[in-house]
């Protein structure tokens, strides 16, 4: 069984998650305030979070980013604005996906069976190959372990960057289109634009230790993107 936390300050929308995800047998745990959230992090082992933006005491932006710094527990935040600037903020500063408000219960259901499938693919992955990718002199992806190091140093990457990063250093050489990328690490229904997959690259580039003129993960112009 999977933790899931949700942070809504909403009672009503709360009860309604809470209730859903407990019906398919996830174990919840229930904030109202983003330190209140926080705290649960901190103290309980949580595999997925539901984080809406718009909390009585801390920005969802903020509570979003000092997430992503300390931890690599997938993001799906829940926004009632159908702002695209908003949710492409959401994604640079860590989010994974977003669902805009009203919402089907359902979907977010989906949305995160999907999210928690394609991770434990991952690992399972890992445990099945322990071959290394070596990117640069001092890149180095361990696969078994599911970690990548700069030097020796981990670099703290979230779910949708290391499936990212994977994709392009498993095919070394091939250049995948942004539409390509998003349906092989987002999923064919995910509603964000290729938009996403450029927030991504230029998230991975920083926590890797390179820009876009030095980077080992290539520009196409026009197309999308490569590892040489």
């Amino acid at each position: 069984m999977n933790n899931i936390l949700i942070i809504e300050d909403d009672e009503s929308i709360r009860e309604i998650l809470a209730f859903a995800l407990r019906k398919e047998s996830f174990i919840v745990y229930e904030a109202s305030t983003g330190q209140e959230g926080y705290e649960t992090i901190k103290n309980n082992p949580i595999d997925l979070i539901l984080l809406d933006l718009m909390l009585p005491d801390i920005s969802g932006f903020d509570i979003c980013r000092k997430i992503s710094t300390e931890y690599k527990t997938p993001i799906i935040m829940l926004t009632a604005k159908d702002d695209m600037l908003d949710k492409l903020l959401g994604l640079e500063i860590g989010a994974d996906d977003y669902i805009t408000k009203p919402f089907d219960v359902r979907e977010v259901i989906t949305r995160i069976k999907v999210c928690l499938r394609r991770i434990e693919k991952l690992k399972s992955a890992g445990e099945e190959n322990h071959n290394r990718i070596k990117l640069k002199d001092n890149v180095m992806i361990f696969k078994d372990r599911h970690e990548v190091f700069i030097g020796d140093k981990v670099a703290h990457l979230k779910p949708k960057e290391y499936e990212l990063l994977i994709m392009l250093a498993e095919n070394k050489g091939k250049v995948f289109s942004r539409d390509k990328l998003l349906e092989a690490v987002w999923g064919y229904d995910f509603q964000g634009g290729s938009r996403t997959v450029d927030v991504h690259i230029q998230r991975l580039r920083k926590k890797l230790g390179c820009d876009k003129g030095t980077s080992f993960i290539q520009t196409v112009f026009g197309f999308g993107y490569k590892i040489q």
